[in-house]
């Protein structure tokens, strides 16, 4: 998905504040699931929530205001109860690597109790 870095994404220094790439990773999960036909909050509603539990970040280079950005996110683990999926920050002009990540998620039901993945989201992560 692309992403336009605006103001209020930069810190002081003009280049996206750190944390900020937390929700560019958030947002290319919600369309990842979205693509393969799953709803986060949808999902959420019924039960069934995927909170993060272990996330790992690099920056290599900084991004700037008005930077188009490539937010790309695929399938490293699948196991009974959790998912790890990894995220890359790309400039869209250039290429440049300028994040990467690795966030695994857990799914938990009521009561934010782990469950096991839904056969339907295991299928969707494969493909």
């Amino acid at each position: 998905m692309e992403i336009r870095v605006y103001y209020e994404d930069t810190d002081a220094g003009g280049v996206v504040y750190y944390s900020n790439y937390l929700k560019y990773f958030e947002r290319g999960r919600t369309e990842y699931l979205r693509d393969r036909g799953f709803l986060v909050a949808e999902m959420a509603r019924r039960g069934t929530a995927f909170p993060v539990v272990h996330l790992e970040i690099n920056y290599r280079a900084p991004a700037r205001q008005d930077d188009l950005l490539n937010i790309e996110t695929a399938v490293k683990e699948i196991g009974k109860s959790s998912f790890t999926l990894v995220h890359r920050v790309l400039r869209a002009i250039d290429g440049k690597l300028l994040v990467e990540g690795k966030v695994k998620l857990a799914c938990v039901g009521p009561k934010r109790k782990p469950k096991r993945l839904p056969e339907e989201i295991i299928m969707a992560l494969k493909e």
